[in-house]
């Protein structure tokens, strides 16, 4: 698990079932874009928002809306969310970024860079999915 931004964290499956690890960082919401991964079981004071998205293309629009806009809400909120997939190499970096280009007002280009700063394999079709829906 790696903090990209104060209180913003990307992670993979079994970071985001390290349900004790979370809270005790103070993670207060976990967006779970993992579509292969089960549903995790949160504790009921942890936001919990699954989105299961694929990691390629054929993601629904809405589907990269919400979880877009679900991030973009959190960041701007200053709630401390770990945004995990199966890897955390892929979907999360890249909503992630997708996130911070609207609360930042960046391109998607400039915040992927901040997305990746470390271990990451972005998948250029979820990523051009993702660039087309944030052009809407």
């Amino acid at each position: 698990m790696r903090e990209v931004t104060p209180k913003l964290w990307i992670g993979n499956a079994l970071e985001a079932r390290d349900l004790r690890g979370l809270l005790g960082i103070g993670i207060e919401a976990l967006v779970d874009l993992a579509m292969e991964e089960p549903p995790l079981s949160p504790t009921r004071e942890l936001i919990y928002q699954r989105i299961p998205l694929f990691d390629g293309q054929g993601n629904p629009p809405t589907r990269i809306r919400l979880a877009i806009s679900s991030v973009v809400e959190l960041v701007a909120s200053a709630t401390p969310t770990l945004v995990a997939c199966s890897a955390g190499m892929s979907r999360s970096p890249s909503i992630v970024a997708a996130a911070l280009s609207r609360v930042n007002t960046i391109t998607l280009d400039d915040a992927l860079q901040q997305a990746t700063a470390g271990p990451s394999d972005v998948s250029p079709a979820l990523l051009a999915d993702v660039a087309a829906v944030l052009e809407n």
